[in-house]
């Protein structure tokens, strides 16, 4: 289940975002990405997340710009100026072109002037409460958003389940016929043979009776009403229980095939087919 929560504050000095976006994972994979001024802090804030985080691969963005009312201070690079100035100086004695405009034309030179940072007393208008607080909302939005597309995934699950419910009773609706197909074979295999001089009724019996419970599915069809009762139970449990579904889901997915191979039916394996698909959906 994906995951995404943000949470902003802007002020006249700065701007910062708090951002964090999730993919599925068993376990919680905490990538964090933070500005230069809190990087003595990303420890407490791994900590911090850890706590309020259960699973997934969780990246976490915390970006911070300075407003339109705090200064920068740029610096020039003179080394690199003078490097510019002295091969530009070169060009124009090879060419014998003017030079009064040649520091000019050095200062314009890519990384000449470089851009400054904020000063260190601006930044610090920005408290570790505030942090914290931005945090919590990120994470507030983040756990909304995943409750919400929780709700949709399990509705689109329950419709799965459900449809396979429907399929099963349709199954058990059908089960009847084909019993009476598979004795009505017998009866007539049982006249075939029972003119033969070697045959024995008592023997033909017993491998009838066991050949009949061998066809029999009331069984997978009771524990795949069981099994399809329990995930409904899990699925609606407040606890993280994707494990304890998928482990389910294997024992549906045996029963459908149990049922498939012993039924001996085209009806009812063609619903086994449709039970199956339904499953993978899941």
């Amino acid at each position: 289940m994906t995951g995404y929560g943000v949470a902003q504050r802007e002020t006249d000095q700065y701007n910062i975002t708090v951002e964090i976006k999730s993919l599925n994972s068993k376990s919680l994979d905490l990538s964090v990405r933070l500005p230069r001024f809190l990087a003595d802090k990303e420890h407490e804030i791994r900590n911090y997340l850890t706590k309020l985080l259960v699973r997934g691969k969780v990246n976490v963005n915390v970006d911070f710009t300075r407003g339109k009312n705090v200064k920068s201070r740029n610096s020039i690079n003179t080394e690199l100026l003078e490097i510019y100035y002295q091969e530009l100086e070169q060009a124009a004695d090879r060419l014998g072109a003017g030079k009064s405009e040649l520091f000019r034309l050095a200062l314009q030179m890519p990384e000449v002037i470089q851009q400054g940072q904020a000063a260190e007393e601006e930044v610090e208008v920005i408290s570790w409460e505030e942090i914290q607080i931005l945090l919590d909302q990120a994470v507030t939005h983040f756990n909304t958003f995943r409750n919400d597309e929780g709700k949709a995934l399990t509705a689109e699950i329950m419709a799965y389940i459900d449809r396979i419910r429907i399929l099963l009773a349709e199954v058990d609706k059908q089960d009847p016929t084909r019993m009476e197909h598979i004795r009505n074979r017998l009866r007539t295999h049982l006249t075939d043979i029972s003119a033969s001089e070697n045959f024995n009724e008592n023997r033909f019996e017993q491998e009838m009776i066991y050949f009949i419970e061998k066809l029999d599915i009331a069984e997978e069809k009771v524990r795949l009403i069981n099994h399809l009762h329990y995930f409904t139970e899990t699925v609606y449990l407040p606890e993280p229980t994707g494990k304890k579904l998928a482990f389910i889901s294997q024992e549906i997915g045996r029963e459908i095939n149990t049922i498939g191979s012993k039924a001996n039916d085209a009806a009812i394996q063609r619903l086994v087919v449709e039970m199956k698909d339904e499953l993978e959906k899941i």
